[in-house]
């Protein structure tokens, strides 16, 4: 080898780790996105649970919802009563990367008895 290669393999390796560590940072992002929707998923059924239990009960269904939500992590965005049913959608913040914000995730979900 001569004196012009003489240290090409570590500029090579400096910039294969800066792409490794890029790539990691992206899949730490989408990670973060993934987990944040199955957090206002998760808070979604367990509020519209417990609205649909408070309509059985005779209590105020939209309370009952947003105070399990909110316990879960969540904040309710809408309720609907349709008859016996509860509709909610719920909403947690998005990760955010330097700069860059995913904005909220939300989640719905319907919880009343069963349909015949």
């Amino acid at each position: 080898m001569g004196e012009p290669e003489r240290g090409a393999a570590t500029v090579l390796a400096v910039a294969l780790l800066g792409l490794l560590v890029l790539v990691a940072c992206g899949l730490s992002v989408v990670a973060a996105i993934f987990v944040g929707h199955r957090t206002a998923q998760s808070a979604a059924d367990l509020a519209a649970l417990a609205g649909a239990a408070a309509v059985a009960s005779g209590g105020d269904p939209c309370s009952a919802a947003g105070s399990v939500a909110q316990a879960n992590g969540a904040g309710l965005a809408q309720c609907s009563v349709q008859g016996r049913e509860v509709v909610v959608t719920v909403a947690v913040p998005g990760p955010g990367w330097r700069g860059w914000e995913a904005g909220d995730l939300t989640a719905e979900s319907r919880a009343g008895p069963a349909r015949s």
